[in-house]
Order: C-alpha cells, then sequence, then structure tokens
C-alpha cells in the first residue's frame, strides 16, 4: 500500500488578508528614517513641480 505525501494544513482563520495601506503602514514603521526621507523628497518635489507649473502659467 503506497501512502501520499502528507502536508501539514495550516489552521483555518476567518481573519481577512490584510489591506495594502495596512501592509504599507507595517513597511513604513519598520523601515523608519528611509521612509520619512523618502516622503520629505515626494512632498518637496511636488511642492516644486507646482509652484513651477504655476509660475509658468501666471
Amino acid at each position: 500500500m503506497t501512502q501520499t505525501p502528507t502536508t501539514p494544513e495550516q489552521p483555518k482563520t476567518n481573519e481577512p488578508k490584510p489591506s495594502f495601506v495596512k501592509l504599507a503602514m507595517r513597511n513604513m514603521v519598520r523601515k523608519g528614517g528611509k521612509s520619512l526621507f523618502h516622503f520629505s523628497l515626494t512632498t518637496f518635489g511636488l511642492l516644486a513641480f507646482l509652484v513651477g507649473v504655476s509660475y509658468l502659467t501666471r
């Protein structure tokens, strides 16, 4: 009699998968300073772009 290999079953939980926002927040907390640097760089870049466009279209 041959036996098939059994795989351990994971316990079934009713918890939904974490949302993208929750995963992003967890990643941001874990990486700390790097995320803050990128966030501030993005904010500065966006503000510079908006000021530049408003200056060119005045």
